[in-house]
């Protein structure tokens, strides 16, 4: 049985997390089978984004997989390196494409690190998030410790990290660390009519707004005013009057067509 799927359509791929009798748990297996997947869609130039969700209800993944530690603890640096066979958090950064997820269940200490991965979170009325990296005695190496508060807070990053709580997708969203969320069978659906509105972007416009945006949250302030500047200038002066008046008369016309 793979242990991810693939699922194409109108644009968008759907990567499934599929180990449901695991709680889509993290193994190295799993962790070699998504680097590939999300490879294989960054690559695929029908794609234009990406869902990523686990199987079933109760998981979108339970993390790293606790039974693999259990037996050894030599995997545990394989996972913290930088090589997206090993660390699932850059097997989704390696893809440029808006990455959307789809919370379906728990996301617990890795898998909440593989949730804050993704460019954007949609979570069922199922999902909660825990980070027990403490409680387990592991340090995180994906990225919860610096994503978590910058998101979410510090205190309320610390309140999650120090005591190993669940937060619950209703509290998740009111801290604003998920867009929204949706009943259970309306969450794919919910997911991926964003996708294709994602989709709808020219994909290199896509590809260098989203890297646009993450490269200047990792500097400070005044230096991705900075680096704006920069991008900025040496994009549009690439721009022809016609492409944008092209571009004017279609988005007039989406937003009669929201409105």
């Amino acid at each position: 049985m793979p242990l991810i799927l693939i699922e194409i359509a109108d644009g968008v791929a759907v990567v499934t997390l599929n180990r449901p009798e695991a709680m889509n748990a993290l193994s190295a297996a799993l962790r070699v089978e998504l680097a590939e997947a999300m490879l294989a869609v960054a690559s695929d130039d029908t794609v234009r984004a990406v869902v990523l969700t686990g199987a079933g209800t109760r998981a979108f993944t339970a993390g790293l997989d606790l039974k693999e530690l259990g037996a050894s603890t030599a995997g545990l640096g394989a996972a913290n390196a930088t090589d997206p066979r090993d660390n699932p958090v850059r097997a989704v950064e390696q893809c440029a494409k808006p990455v959307i997820g789809a919370i379906n269940g728990v996301a617990i200490t890795g898998g909440f690190e593989l949730a804050l991965a993704c460019d954007v979170l949609i979570a069922s009325t199922n999902a909660r998030f825990a980070d027990t990296h403490a409680r387990v005695g592991i340090m995180p190496g994906w990225g919860l410790s610096q994503k978590l508060s910058r998101m979410i807070g510090l205190s309320r990053a610390k309140e999650l990290s120090l005591t190993g709580n669940f937060l619950d997708a209703a509290t998740a969203e009111r801290w604003g660390l998920v867009n929204r969320v949706v009943e259970a069978d309306a969450l794919l659906p919910t997911a991926m009519a964003l996708a294709r509105d994602m989709a709808s972007i020219d994909p290199a416009m896509a590809a260098a707004y989203k890297a646009l945006i993450d490269d200047g949250f990792a500097l400070p302030f005044g230096e991705g005013m900075t680096l704006e500047a920069e991008r900025s200038i040496a994009a549009n002066t690439q721009v022809a009057p016609e492409a944008v008046e092209q571009a004017r008369q279609a988005v007039m016309a989406r937003g009669r067509s929201q409105g």
